[in-house]
């Protein structure tokens, strides 16, 4: 299927009322399709506040317009670091999955958001405990920790974790009795009971590479509703090479 991408930067400063009411009603819409129950956070809040730091990809049908998916990321201010980019929401329609599209929204935010900074190298988050999400971040994000091979946190990394825990919990999605394991990057119970929780043999969430699947679920407890943090930078370079390996013909 053939999507067309719109691209909307802190729509909550930008649009009227009655555009930003219905491009809320339809991100809400998508949203339902994947999560049960829907949480309230992120676009789903529908709030103009909410919507103010927030970079979006939007996929609609080519064929008609409807929504088929949109990835959200959150604008995060932190002390000693700078503006960082969350990667935070990614919602695909059903009948919409299986071509790519999650992927391909992702990789379009992260390149709009660095063409509005094509010479800087970005801080960028993820939290999740979704296992294909854990290792293409691992794979694709330069200086990724926690992951296989990572040396250890930097300074900034720390500083970034620490932002997570006192200020910025709410915009990820980590529940108040969450703990925070500043040694593993991973907080305790955050998704238990939510919308979010995996259970740890659930394959359709796995990463297809074996060992990334065996590091991560090392680190948390699926059952108790663990979610890791990852931190890491991006620079157009890094975009370049990845979608260049995606374009080379796999080797005979």
């Amino acid at each position: 299927m053939r999507y067309r991408f719109d691209w909307l930067f802190r729509p909550g400063r930008r649009l009227p009322d009655p555009e930003l009411a219905g491009l809320c009603a339809e991100l809400t819409a998508v949203g339902e399709t994947c999560l049960e129950p829907l949480p309230a956070y992120q676009v789903f809040l529908a709030t103009r506040e909410e919507l103010s730091d927030k970079a979006i990809i939007v996929a609609r049908r080519a064929d008609g317009g409807a929504m088929a998916g949109f990835c959200s990321a959150v604008l995060l201010e932190v002390a000693g670091v700078g503006e960082v980019l969350h990667l935070g929401l990614t919602c695909v329609r059903p009948e919409d999955r299986g071509g790519g599209l999650t992927h391909r929204l992702a990789a379009r935010l992260v390149a709009r958001y660095l063409l509005r900074r094509p010479l800087s190298r970005i801080w960028v988050t993820n939290v999740a405990c979704v296992l294909s999400s854990l290792g293409n971040f691992a794979l694709h994000v330069s200086g990724a920790h926690p992951a296989p091979g990572s040396p250890g946190p930097r300074r900034e990394h720390h500083l970034i974790a620490d932002a997570f825990d006192r200020r910025y919990r709410a915009k990820a999605h980590i529940q108040p009795w969450a703990v925070f394991d500043p040694a593993t990057f991973v907080f305790r119970g955050s998704g238990r009971g939510s919308a979010f929780q995996k259970r740890a043999d659930d394959q359709r969430y796995h990463h297809r590479d074996p060992a990334l699947n065996a590091y991560y679920a090392g680190i948390m407890h699926f059952d108790d509703g663990d979610e890791v943090l990852q931190v890491g930078t991006l620079a157009v370079a890094d975009v370049v090479r990845h979608l260049w390996r995606r374009a080379r013909p796999p080797a005979q």
